[in-house]
């Protein structure tokens, strides 16, 4: 389904009937990356799942966004499709970094909060943004006399070098940046709903120490830690996060 919001084409899946639950994918992912939770979760509520700007099908947004862009640009589009009530929101990676943003700020409201191997605590790796920046600047510098594809190339081995993952977005380098630098831990502190935190043991995107310390913060959270399980926990175990998200509704 496509609609327009904020004069950008956005596309989104929604399915089922009941309480509505809104899912928010993570940086470079897409509602096809969360299309066997929200099946899932459809079979007894009324599930919507946003592709956001930049990323699958809608449109990038016109300027560089940060995730208060990005949580008021989902507000509208919840209020452009009549949404309703939201019982629970659920955003995995920077999808839930966008949502406690949102939620903290009052420009989101639901019920109930999952956060999926969420991000949002950046402090640890400033001087690894900051190596970005300048690495990124040195090489632009470098490769300016060259032809385009040979730029691209070395480009591409820099950002390699310091762990970025600019290059899954290449057309959102700037958003990207607003993103990584932008942390949440203040913005827990303002959250006063039910929280279920699920993050993986052996994720190295969002550590599990991301989890613990959002459990530490929040004043209504429960921790789920997937034994052996990496970043992508919906999708690694569908049944035990399902069956997670399941009892926590109730």
């Amino acid at each position: 389904m496509q609609v327009v919001v904020d004069s950008l084409l956005t596309h989104y899946e929604q399915e089922g009937t009941g309480s509505t639950i809104v899912l928010l994918h993570g940086w470079g992912d897409s509602v096809a990356g969360m299309v066997r939770l929200r099946q899932a979760l459809a079979k007894t509520c009324r599930v919507i799942a946003i592709d956001l700007p930049g990323f699958g099908g809608t449109q990038p947004p016109p300027e560089p966004w940060g995730l208060t862009g990005y949580a008021t640009f989902v507000q509208h589009f919840l209020n452009k499709i009549d949404a309703g009530p939201v019982a629970m929101i659920a955003g995995h990676s920077n999808g839930g970094s966008i949502a406690i943003r949102g939620i903290a700020q009052g420009i989101l409201q639901a019920d109930k909060l999952v956060l999926l191997a969420s991000a949002g605590i950046r402090g640890e790796y400033k001087g690894r943004t900051k190596a970005l920046r300048y690495i990124t600047k040195v090489g632009k510098a470098i490769t300016m006399p060259l032809p385009k594809d040979v730029k691209k190339k070395i480009q591409k081995k820099v950002y390699k070098t310091v762990g970025s993952d600019m290059l899954v977005a290449e057309h959102l380098q700037e958003t990207f940046k607003r993103v990584v630098t932008d942390d949440v831990r203040q913005d827990i502190n303002n959250i006063a709903i039910p929280v279920l935190l699920i993050y993986g043991e052996n994720d190295d995107a969002t550590p599990l120490w991301y989890g613990r310390t959002y459990h530490e913060l929040l004043a209504d959270s429960t921790l789920e830690v997937l034994p052996g399980t990496g970043h992508f926990v919906h999708l690694e175990r569908p049944d035990t996060v399902l069956k997670a998200i399941k009892e926590f509704m109730r």
